[in-house]
C-alpha cells in the first residue's frame, strides 16, 4: 500500500492524494501552488518533492484512537522519504495532542507541525513548497549546513519545524540545528545546554514548548 518513493514530483508542484479533492485544504492550496491529484499514494497525503511528503492527522483521526499511529509506523517502516506530520490541534483534539506529539517526535523521530485548521495547513504547505524550491535552486556547496550528511528528517522541513518554536527565528533555528543536529536531540536537551546556544529566556521557552 505504500507507494512513497515511486512518485516523481514536478519542480514547484504538490501531488495530492485523490481523497483530498474538493476539500477546503485542496481549494486553498490550488490558489497558491500547482496541485495535481493522483490515486494510489498509499499512506501519503501530499508529496512536496521527490524526498519530502506530508502525512495529515485530522482532529477526527486524533480523537478516534490509535489508527493514525499504525499508519505512521507503516510509513516509517516502508519509506525512505522525509515525512512531515501535520496535526490538527483544536479545542476538541487538544487533550490528545501531547501524546501524539511525543509519539511522532520522540518515538518515530519525525517532524510534527501543529495547525488549527485546514486553512492554516494550506499556508504551511505553501511555505514548505517554496522552501523546497529555494533549497533545490541553491548550490549545495555554498551552504555549510547542507554539507553534513542529510538526516532522514529532510533538511528544509527540519529547519521549518525548529522555527515554529516560540522565540526561535531563522538565525536561532540554524544555531540550534548546528549544535544539536536533530529534533530528537533538541527535545532532550537540558535548559543549560540550550542556554549556551540561545540564552536564558529563549532556552526556557524552547524547553517548555
Amino acid at each position: 500500500p505504500v507507494t512513497a518513493g515511486s512518485i516523481v514530483v514536478p519542480y514547484g508542484h504538490v501531488i495530492g492524494n485523490e481523497k483530498w479533492r474538493g476539500s477546503e485544504l485542496a481549494q486553498k492550496l490550488q490558489g497558491k501552488t500547482r496541485l495535481i491529484f493522483e490515486d494510489g499514494l498509499g499512506l501519503v497525503d501530499f508529496h512536496l518533492s521527490n524526498r519530502t511528503c506530508i502525512l495529515y492527522i485530522s482532529e477526527a483521526d486524533l480523537v478516534a484512537g490509535d489508527e493514525f499511529k499504525r499508519r505512521l509506523v507503516r510509513f516509517r517502516n516502508a519509506s525512505s522519504l522525509g515525512g512531515i506530520v501535520i496535526v490538527e490541534k483544536t479545542q476538541i483534539s487538544d487533550q490528545y495532542f501531547l501524546a501524539a506529539q511525543k509519539f511522532v517526535v520522540l518515538e518515530l523521530g519525525m517532524v510534527l507541525l501543529p495547525v488549527a485548521n485546514q486553512g492554516e495547513a494550506s499556508q504551511l504547505i505553501t511555505q514548505l513548497v517554496s522552501f523546497c524550491v529555494r533549497e533545490h535552486s541553491k548550490d549545495p556547496n555554498s551552504n555549510p549546513f547542507l554539507r553534513k550528511p542529510c538526516s532522514q528528517l529532510a533538511e528544509p522541513s527540519l529547519f521549518q519545524t525548529v522555527q515554529q518554536i516560540p522565540g526561535v527565528g531563522k538565525t536561532k533555528a540554524l544555531l540550534l540545528l548546528q549544535q544539536f543536529g536533530s529534533i530528537h536531540r533538541l527535545c532532550n536537551a537540558s535548559v543549560k545546554e540550550l542556554e549556551l546556544v540561545v540564552g536564558q529566556t529563549v532556552a526556557q521557552q524552547i524547553h517548555t514548548f
